[in-house]
């Protein structure tokens, strides 16, 4: 319907009419017209709209001008959560990039703030240099990542030769961080401490923003924070760090707390380490991650008479570098009679000695005197020996047994341990189980064979050709060599073979005092009354186990400790009826340095597979033949001592106490 037509219903309606009756309706114009023309708008309504425009655009005027300037813009990139501004006496300007912060570029203000900037924690560079080491392995819990930490200038420019060095020998990932207050460029501080491209270390700058003005307390937070983010990415199998006072004190502390947290060993090296502990830089990644795990305790035993020998061992013991380690426990094992000469001397004698620093003032020594006034049988003197050592870690606690002739170089603990962690913890000796045959590391280079009838000619490295080494290694020089006959001048005793000839031993004392007649296995005699009664024990284990023990070539130990035969004395048990030593064998002369330079090759530690093997009777042999006498001997000793028959597989497995050579089953 229209509209024009509606209305004119509506006012037409009689209903909705005007009670006027005269009045006419008026005539509506058309809804369109043939001359338009726009409406106008009353000029009252127009001021009205004109008047609240201005309202508002002075209002809006108004609210920008009075906007505050001094609020800094937010970075969302990322979360932060930390203090609140009432917390923070300072915050840097917005001009400044995020990703190079240099302070130079601050104003007055900024730089009379001083170090005052508490902000939470951000790493610019460091998210880059850490995720380009996937190659490395760093998600795995083991892995070959050996990582660098240094603040201090001064310590950088002592670790960072020795990480260039250890990245040279291309056994292990070698990182550096820099944790510095210092702005100094990556690149520029390199190119200071002369180190190119031809080093082989990752460098990763883990410095946190605006480390130049940030307070201690951020310094040490931002420490701590950045080796968690970096453990994450790399597992380092061991940080090494500068212990000495030229570190910031901070960076220690914070260091120490989280290396122990996340369980990462932790290496603080002295400050004399870039000359003495120069052979660490040999090690792989493997042996680093023991180097704290490692403890060494000292075991003297001392023959009644021999005052003259054992003054002079405790004083060469006095002397010597222990800048590897902590001072080892010492445990000097006394005789019956004690002359007054040996009295007198360990009144006085401290250990740790008085030059190294100690300050608990903790005494690490133990003397223990015989009982029993008589002449201690062979199997008295062997198991009153044993009992005084007894490792609490099998796998990392270690016995180094020192004959009273002995006399050791200043240097003798750097080569004790740089040999421990090659041949007992890298990757090579681990995973190839050579470790496991190990029975000792000595120190000395016996003269003659273990029954000294005859002097002993130690093999060269032409007798290694056939445990493939190389062919230009077929030379007549001297090489260190592997040899079944163990040592009791100067060697150290792994803690998990030590537990094995415990048991051994003491399998045998049951075995003696329950058998009606003497075993003819047990009653030949194939070591020297010279030496202590245990060592003809620990030669049948060697024998039965195929185990060796490592010697040095007379170069090296040359560098590490020499025999004294002047004032020998004879073991306890056999004083009554032993005889002067008649071993007329040149003496060592104890030569002085540092170690890698005394050292052939080097200063590489030949592998295992490059080692003469020789067997206890001086024959150098091939391991298969070493290996089968080895399981005749094991043979032959189950069916006369341990009384074996009709065995399975499973009863030829070792144990640990040595009980499968009795066939006695594991406690």
């Amino acid at each position: 319907m229209r509209l024009g037509n509606m209305s004119s219903i509506f006012l037409t309606d009689e209903e909705l009419g005007k009670k006027d009756d005269d009045h006419k309706p008026a005539k509506l114009p058309p809804l369109r017209s043939h001359h338009w023309s726009p409406a106008r708008v009353p000029v009252r309504k127009t001021l009205k709209r004109l008047a609240i425009a201005l309202i508002i655009g002075l209002g809006v005027y108004l609210f920008i001008k009075n906007i505050p300037t001094d609020v800094p813009i937010r970075d969302r990139r990322r979360p932060v959560y930390g203090q609140t501004d009432e917390t923070l006496p300072f915050r840097p300007p917005h001009g400044t990039a995020k990703s190079s912060p240099p302070v130079t570029n601050f104003d007055e203000s900024v730089r009379s703030a001083g170090r005052t900037y508490n902000a939470p924690a951000r790493f610019p560079n460091l998210g880059t240099s850490l995720q380009a080491i996937s190659s490395t392995r760093g998600s795995l819990l083991t892995n070959k990542n050996v990582l660098f930490v240094a603040s201090s200038l001064k310590s950088v420019a002592a670790l960072l030769p020795m990480a260039c060095r250890m990245g040279s020998e291309l056994r292990s990932y070698v990182h550096f961080a820099l944790m510095s207050r210092s702005e100094i460029d990556i690149d520029e501080l390199r190119a200071i401490n002369g180190i190119d491209d031809s080093c082989q270390v990752i460098f990763h700058d883990a410095r946190p923003d605006y480390s130049s003005i940030s307070t201690e307390a951020r310094l040490e937070a931002c420490t701590s924070r950045a080796l968690f983010h970096i453990y994450g990415y790399m597992h380092p199998q061991a940080v090494i760090v500068d212990g000495s006072s030229t570190e910031e004190v901070f960076f220690l502390g914070a260091m120490r707390k989280k290396a122990h947290n996340i369980g990462v060993p932790l290496i603080e090296l002295p400050e004399s380490a870039p000359k003495r502990l120069t052979w660490m830089t040999k090690l792989d990644s493997s042996s680093l991650a023991a180097w704290n795990r490692v403890n060494v305790e000292i075991l003297i035993q001392a023959p009644p008479g021999g005052s003259g020998s054992l003054i002079r061992l405790l004083r060469s013991l006095s002397s010597a570098d222990f800048t590897s380690c902590a001072i080892p426990h010492l445990t000097i094992e006394l005789p019956r009679k004690i002359d007054p000469f040996t009295a007198k001397f360990l009144e006085t004698f401290q250990w740790p000695p008085a030059h190294v620093h100690n300050p608990s003032h903790t005494r690490q020594l133990s003397l223990r005197r015989r009982i029993p006034r008589q002449t201690p049988s062979e199997e008295e003197s062997a198991v009153r020996f044993l009992e005084s050592f007894w490792p609490s870690n099998p796998r990392d606690s270690h016995v180094l047994v020192l004959s009273p002739q002995a006399e050791l170089s200043p240097r003798f603990f750097h080569y004790l341990k740089y040999s421990l962690l090659e041949y007992g913890y890298s990757n090579a000796a681990v995973l190839q189980e050579w470790d496991r045959r190990l029975l000792g590391i000595s120190l000395d280079l016996p003269a003659t064979y273990l029954n000294v009838s005859e002097p002993f000619s130690p093999p060269t490295r032409k007798d290694a050709v056939h445990l493939a080494a190389a062919a230009a290694a077929a030379t007549d020089e001297p090489t260190s060599f592997l040899w079944q006959a163990p040592n009791s001048n100067a060697v150290l005793f792994f803690g998990q073979k030590w537990v094995e000839l415990h048991g051994f031993v003491s399998r045998l004392v049951d075995f003696q005092h329950g058998s009606p007649s003497p075993a003819p296995l047990l009653s030949e005699k194939l070591v020297s009354k010279r030496y202590p009664a245990w060592l003809e024990h620990a030669l049948k284990l060697s024998r039965a186990r195929g185990y060796w023990t490592l010697y040095p070539s007379k170069m090296t130990a040359s560098n590490l400790a020499t025999i004294h035969n002047e004032l020998y004395a004879p073991p306890e048990e056999y004083e009554a009826d032993a005889t002067r030593d008649p071993s007329d064998a040149t003496e060592i002369i104890l030569a002085d340095g540092p170690l890698l330079d005394r050292l052939p090759n080097g200063g590489n530690l030949p592998p295992f597979n490059q080692l003469p093997l020789v067997t206890w009777d001086g024959l150098v042999t091939k391991l298969h033949d070493f290996d089968s006498a080895a399981s005749d001997y094991a043979a032959k000793f189950r069916g006369t001592i341990g009384g074996c028959e009709d065995l399975l597989p499973s009863d030829l497995l070792p144990q640990k106490s040595a009980g499968d050579l009795f066939c006695s089953k594991e406690a």
